[in-house]
């Protein structure tokens, strides 16, 4: 029987000829992740296990990025903590102020990761990085601290559904308009423990953009990782950035799927997932009228440049509606830099926003753009559960950016073409 791309990622790093879905493994690890909020989790466990060092220094990335720069006491205490740790032990990858990012915009960027790794980190969205053709999940504090010690984990092999892609996107249809239509096709559970692998010709028409904001956010599908092919794309990304040899892997002709999906990506919409869960999808002739009071253009899904540019295109000789306020917030300095030398910012700025240093910030509902009772946001973020943002009574509205930048042009829900 053949195996999945993701089954030979896990067969490679378990030292074994072949996996099959259900398998208990234990694997080597290329790349351990956390963050401000879950590596002081990690590092209390880790301690408290008496580790005395870290399997490899070089190994392991710790990016300060949800409420840095520090919103308060306690989140200057836990980046002292990560800082502390990270120069006790000799960190190679360790992003604090002036030079972080959000971390899942950050790692592929600054070619710590790379296709044909094995990767996990204590966020939920650590999936991102399965456009580059690697294996990456999330995993608890307590995972994390243990395989900073050991450099493995332990994994039960999923079952894999496969995504058939043909077509082409139309003009301003991005990633986030695709991934939202297949959890609306799927459901939030739709995929819980299993691979999602894309696949076809529909893929290599796609951006590395596009791709990343596709695996970022299977997660809220339920899937324990998201993986893209390697093609000329993929290596033209990697060039530059990756300086370490990776490996390239494929699926067999036989390879084996617990399910199969088509998907034309010339017939897709326009897609905003309606609160509170990102199932709740809707194109445009259902919106209805959406007034809104906010708008927040970044994250990990969606502050890439390419976001940006998408974004300010369509703000470009515009102003923000009276009453709306808008976030911009580029996902690395890198971005920042590149936007603010082409004038970006210029475009964001005299229409009405407001331009942000690197941070998760608003979408997890930490700072920079907290929403209060009744007011509705039109975000690029990966999630409109609940409170997310605010308040209990507020609503997020999950688009990609350029019907974000409509919408905070027009003061309510909008498709770029109702930009006249």
């Amino acid at each position: 029987m053949g195996m999945t791309i993701t089954e030979k990622i896990m067969a490679a790093h378990a030292g074994l000829a072949s996996v099959k879905p259900d398998e208990l493994i234990m694997a080597k690890l290329d790349i351990v992740l956390g963050n401000d909020i879950t590596s002081p989790v990690a590092i209390n466990e880790f301690e408290k296990a008496g580790f005395e060092k870290v399997f490899d220094n070089e190994k392991i990335a710790l990016v300060m990025d949800h409420f840095v720069p520090c919103k308060d006491i306690k989140s200057a205490m836990q980046v002292k903590q990560v800082r502390e740790f990270s120069k006790k032990h000799s960190i190679k990858h360790y992003y604090d102020v002036g030079k972080m990012g959000i971390e899942h915009a950050l790692l592929p960027e600054q070619g710590i990761v790379k296709a044909g790794d094995m990767i996990i980190g204590a966020d939920s969205h650590t999936c991102t990085y399965g456009a580059l053709g690697a294996f990456a999940t999330g995993v608890g504090s307590t995972d994390m601290a243990a395989s900073m010690a050991t450099g493995e984990s332990w994994f039960k092999v999923p079952h894999t559904i496969k995504f058939n892609l043909t077509g082409k996107l139309k003009p301003f249809i991005t990633g986030k308009d695709v991934i939202l239509h297949i959890i609306g096709m799927i459901g939030v559970d739709g995929a819980r423990y299993r691979a999602m692998e894309f696949a076809g010709e529909g893929v290599h028409s796609m951006s590395m953009d596009d791709r990343f904001t596709i695996a970022n956010m299977v997660i809220e599908a339920g899937a324990k990782n998201g993986i893209f092919p390697v093609d000329d794309k993929t290596r033209d990304y990697m060039s530059g950035r990756v300086t370490a040899k990776y490996n390239e892997y494929s699926a067999d002709e036989d390879a084996e799927y617990i399910a199969e999906y088509n998907i034309n990506l010339s017939e897709i919409e326009y897609t905003v997932a309606f609160p509170h869960l990102p199932e709740n999808i809707k194109t445009p002739e259902k919106w209805g009228i959406i007034a809104i009071d906010q708008v927040v253009i970044g994250s990990c899904t969606n502050g890439r440049y390419s976001d940006l540019y998408n974004a300010a295109t369509v703000m470009k000789g515009h102003n923000l509606a009276d009453g709306v306020r808008c976030i911009i917030i580029p996902a690395t300095q890198e971005v920042y830099k590149k936007c603010m030398n082409d004038g970006i910012f210029d475009i964001f700025i005299d229409a009405g926003a407001v331009i942000s240093t690197p941070t998760c910030g608003p979408c997890l509902g930490g700072y920079m753009g907290i929403l209060a009772d009744g007011e509705k946001c039109v975000a690029t973020t990966n999630r409109n559960f609940v409170g997310r943002m605010g308040h209990a009574k507020s609503e997020i509205y999950l688009a990609s950016p350029a019907v974000a930048a409509a919408s905070a042009i027009l003061g309510r829900l909008a498709t770029p073409e109702e930009v006249k």
